[in-house]
């Protein structure tokens, strides 16, 4: 008889494991917790959801809540990952069911929205995720010069996860952490940190590429000036003379505009498939962060069936909310809409889209 959606106990907890190891990592020399050692332990258990058949489980995915800090607002996001149903049990609605469910335990714990990253557009859209967001991937597959005696440069991972903090922490939009997920984090199979030091012995700048069976070959956590970040990728396409592929956030305009120059393809795209899980709470964040740069005049409302978006009498009709998410944060274009005038189109963009991210370490 099935059971679920339900979260497992603690003695449930190594057949969690094994079923999402059998199911995800089949031929992997580690378990799939040491990838998302955040995300896949016991303190994060009541996140976890799982469908039962007879003692053996056949549908799991997760939620991992987290704050992200922006210039204008601070979101409280939940993400969701390692959605997988056994095969035998599959088209009979159990991600759906356990999907809702962690919508479910975001909106419980204030979450504005929820985020998971897939390639099953049409099957998450139907739950009301829509892909939105930006992402900004360099394709870096030929040498360029770099400075060998400003820096020195390391491809070890023994390194103070205190040094890592302190650079992390210079990023405008970021996830908050503690130094033991970082030094966690470090930890994780397959992952590469290389790292640029200044003639005092400080960290100047680091990178990391891979994280267990996932984002292989590309470069999704960083910190440090631009010229430290450049000139460590430098070093970087040294020991990997086949390339890599460079990915940051649309705010970071500067480094983004010299690795244009370095890289032989660039392109935006999107960060993920989101959904709105608390609207009210989502739009007084938003609100408040025009009334702090002198905009009073925001409408941002939900009714029965559309969406009220606009400043003061100069507003548009929304009819879905995956066409507000793609105002909120991006890619659609206000100029795209035809409906607003250019005065307020520049309020708007004083805020909009979002500032919004998250770091290769944080995904789930």
């Amino acid at each position: 008889m099935l059971e679920g959606p339900k979260n497992p106990s603690d003695k449930e907890f190594s057949k969690v494991l094994d079923f999402l190891n059998k199911s995800l990592r089949k031929d992997c020399s580690w378990s799939i917790d040491k990838e998302y050692p955040t995300a896949l332990n016991l303190n994060n258990r009541h996140n976890m959801n799982i469908v039962w058949d007879d003692q053996n489980i056949v549908s799991h995915a997760v939620l991992k809540p987290l704050i992200i800090k922006s210039p204008h607002v601070i979101y409280k996001l939940g993400a969701i990952g390692s959605v997988v149903t056994d095969e035998n049990y599959r088209n009979q609605g159990w991600s759906t069911k356990i999907i809702q469910k962690c919508n479910q335990l975001a909106l419980e714990q204030s979450c504005d929205v929820t985020i998971l990253w897939t390639n099953l557009y049409e099957f998450y859209q139907k739950m009301g995720f829509e892909l939105a967001g930006y992402e900004m991937s360099f394709v870096i597959d030929k040498d360029f010069s770099y400075d060998r005696t400003l820096f020195r440069y390391s491809s070890e991972k023994n390194i103070s996860p205190e040094a890592i903090a302190k650079l992390y922490s210079q990023h405008t939009v970021s996830t908050v952490r503690t130094i033991e997920e970082i030094r966690k984090f470090i930890q994780i199979p397959n992952t590469h940190l290389y790292t640029a030091w200044n003639s005092q012995g400080n960290l100047a700048a680091y990178a990391v590429e891979g994280k267990g069976i996932d984002l292989q070959n590309y470069i999704h956590e960083w910190g440090g000036s631009v010229p430290a970040i450049v000139n460590l990728l430098g070093y970087i396409k040294d020991q990997k003379p086949s390339g890599f592929t460079f990915i940051s956030p649309k705010t970071s305009v500067n480094l983004n505009s010299k690795l244009i120059e370095l890289s032989t393809i660039s392109n935006v795209g999107y960060l993920g498939m989101i959904k709105i899980i608390n609207f009210d709470q989502l739009s007084q964040k938003i609100k408040k962060a025009f009334r702090n740069l002198g905009v009073s005049d925001i409408v941002l409302e939900k009714h029965a069936d559309y969406y009220l978006f606009g400043c003061g009498q100069d507003l548009c009709t929304l009819q879905k909310e995956s066409e507000l998410v793609q105002l909120l944060f991006g890619p659609v274009e206000f100029s795209e809409l035809n409906v607003f005038q250019t005065n307020t189109i520049e309020k708007l963009k004083l805020i909009l889209p979002l500032p919004f991210w998250v770091w290769g370490w944080d995904s789930i």
